[in-house]
């Protein structure tokens, strides 16, 4: 696990980017969320934990409408989350997101892939969109890799191409989606520490990550989900010393030990 500098915690404000209230969401008749509440101000950084099938990427999912809800509201920014194309796209500008998977278009360069969205959703020039893209490579340490197809490049790198992509867009929050878990271990740190330099930042993130070492490093709270449903939340202090739940408690001391 990286030994950077924990990202300091006072740069949280009092202003809420999200707001989930009573969110439900079923498929079918199986409900993969219930009554969900979640707040998330400016600055912070909230971890997600659980096991396989708790609802952590549906959760992260629903808050820019890959998902839909059923019940109850989110709002990202202010802006109410329902059907309405415009209100969708206006919260898809202020979040970016980065998966399992890395997503990018095979046939385009790392550059290419970094410029497509800000020239195509937000109308910026190529030449501006290019500028943005190379600075942002750079700020994910690849800019070497600009003229490369993804092909050429290690899952680690695909995966700072991927965030870098998403930072182009400039958003006001970041969701990652277990994003070092389709890598090789020694591929891990370095997607990591990427995300550590943006927490240092003052990025306000949702991350689904089994990295607890990540958790106790950044997150100002950290939510335990099971079921469904949020079990547990709490700071890292509280939540890796004292979980009050016994399914905290089992799932911890199983993932703690792999």
């Amino acid at each position: 696990m990286t030994t950077a500098t924990a990202p300091t915690r006072n740069t949280i404000t009092g202003e809420t980017m999200i707001a989930m209230r009573h969110v439900e969401k079923w498929y079918g008749a199986f409900q993969a969320l219930h009554d969900i509440n979640i707040e998330v101000r400016r600055g912070e950084r909230i971890v997600l934990c659980g096991p396989s099938g708790s609802g952590k990427s549906t959760l992260i999912r629903c808050i820019n409408h890959l998902e839909t809800y059923e019940k109850g509201e989110i709002r990202v920014g202010g802006i109410l989350l329902g059907n309405q194309a415009k209100a969708i796209d206006a919260i898809r500008r202020e979040v970016g997101m980065v998966f399992q998977q890395f997503n990018l278009f095979p046939h385009l360069t790392v550059l290419e892939n970094c410029m497509l969205a800000p020239m195509r959703a937000l109308g910026i020039s190529k030449v501006e969109a290019e500028e943005r893209a190379r600075i942002l490579l750079a700020r994910v340490k690849i800019s070497e890799q600009a003229s490369k197809y993804p092909v050429q490049l290690s899952g680690g790198q695909q995966q700072r191409v991927a965030i870098a992509r998403a930072l182009c867009m400039r958003p006001k929050v970041m969701l990652f989606d277990e994003p070092t878990s389709a890598l090789d271990p020694e591929m891990v740190k370095e997607v990591l520490d990427t995300m550590i330099s943006l927490a240092e930042e003052g990025m306000t993130m949702i991350c689904v990550t089994h990295e607890m070492g990540f958790a106790r490093q950044v997150a100002n709270r950290v939510i335990f989900m099971a079921s469904g449903a949020i079990v547990e939340e709490a700071p890292p202090s509280e939540f890796f010393t004292n979980p009050r739940h016994e399914r905290t408690r089992k799932f911890l001391g199983e993932i703690l030990r792999n």
